[in-house]
């Protein structure tokens, strides 16, 4: 029995312009239905509490010089999107949004922007892209067959705007805790935390290197998750829990606090990194009182769309607190990654035996 082969797409990927902007709104929004003409990453749900293009949306003034948007464009109507954020420090490239449209070749115009994304890394030296996606529309084995590998699968837990926050900690309960503000001499102590939470492989994956615990504020882009890009719209903060014996050296910490308070009409962002036998609920309710003190500040950070928290599954039990704290799990997304350089193994000098 023989098939017909799907022709292949006549139309062509190139950069997104400004007269796009309007086109590409409506395709994203368009892209978060569950019509069965649509392709998207899936990312963190395709349902109402929360859409990518709310969530990742770019307004003009941040978008970066640097970073990059392509378009699939048929018969004059853009039926294509794949959009990027660079991290220049670590020439690495996050694809935050990859959309398509079309019954027959939704499949066919999302590898081709894929691939040009490849292409345009490879001429810039990228060393590794990220994606995060839900395991649906053939996501994964879209991205795999571009290269792509899986390491990592995380929860996004969701606390619904409406819930009142807990009221923020005064200084000498937070001293009580061990909590106090991260600053750039904690880089060691958290970068041995992260390597002690996290598997070695995904810590081989990331490589993320002392400096980079180094790099705080807004160009904080560490610990990595699915809902980093989120961070760009957000003032971040961050906070460690100190061990109670302080370990060896005094420096030793039991947990790590991350929090984005959202300038835009975003959720807010909390992520955790702790000990396995760590307690966090205290670590948990510091952090939603920080968000509580900054938005009822006013200001920038007056929105109220929740507060978003995403969880790997080798960091249980954190889920259990945050649930704990008004937190439900609302979707499951899988990490991967593509490496472009190549691993070798080093030279080194060896000490000489004696026989």
């Amino acid at each position: 029995m023989t098939t017909l082969r799907q022709p292949r797409s006549t139309g062509k990927v190139r950069p997104a312009r400004l007269t796009d902007l309007a086109a590409l709104g409506e395709l994203s929004r368009l892209c978060q239905s569950d019509g069965a003409e649509t392709r998207s990453l899936g990312l963190p749900v395709n349902s109402p509490p929360i859409g990518v293009f709310s969530l990742f949306r770019l307004p003009l003034g941040a978008f970066r010089p640097n970073d990059l948007m392509f378009v699939y464009e048929e018969d004059g109507r853009i039926a294509g999107l794949v959009r990027v954020e660079r991290e220049p420090a670590r020439d690495e490239w996050t694809i935050v949004e990859l959309d398509a449209v079309g019954l027959a070749n939704a499949g066919d115009i999302r590898y081709r922007l894929i691939q040009q994304l490849l292409r345009e890394g490879t001429k810039r030296a990228a060393a590794r892209f990220h994606v995060a996606c839900a395991d649906a529309d053939g996501n994964v084995e879209l991205l795999m067959q571009a290269g792509f590998m899986r390491y990592g699968e995380e929860h996004v837990l969701f606390r619904r705007p409406g819930q009142e926050l807990p009221a923020p900690w005064a200084d000498e309960r937070s001293t009580g805790s061990r909590i106090r503000a991260a600053t750039t001499l904690d880089a060691l102590p958290l970068s041995r935390l992260y390597a002690t939470v996290t598997p070695a492989p995904v810590t081989r994956l990331e490589a993320i290197r002392l400096v980079d615990w180094e790099r705080q504020g807004a160009h904080w882009r560490v610990p990595r998750s699915s809902l980093t890009p989120i961070l760009r719209f957000a003032d971040v903060e961050g906070f460690v829990q100190i061990s109670p014996d302080g370990g060896k050296d005094g420096t030793q910490l039991d947990a790590f606090l991350q929090i984005g308070v959202a300038k835009e009409d975003q959720p807010h962002y909390l992520k955790v990194i702790a000990r396995p036998e760590a307690d966090v609920a205290d670590l948990v309710d510091f952090g939603l009182g920080a968000i509580g003190m900054t938005t009822s500040k006013g200001g920038d950070h007056r929105h109220d769309h929740g507060v978003i928290a995403p969880v790997r599954t080798y960091e249980a039990p954190i889920d259990r607190r945050l649930e704990e704290a008004g937190f439900e799990s609302i979707a499951s997304v899988n990490l991967l990654i593509k490496e472009t350089l190549v691993r070798v193994a080093e030279p080194a000098l060896v000490p000489a035996g004696v026989r």
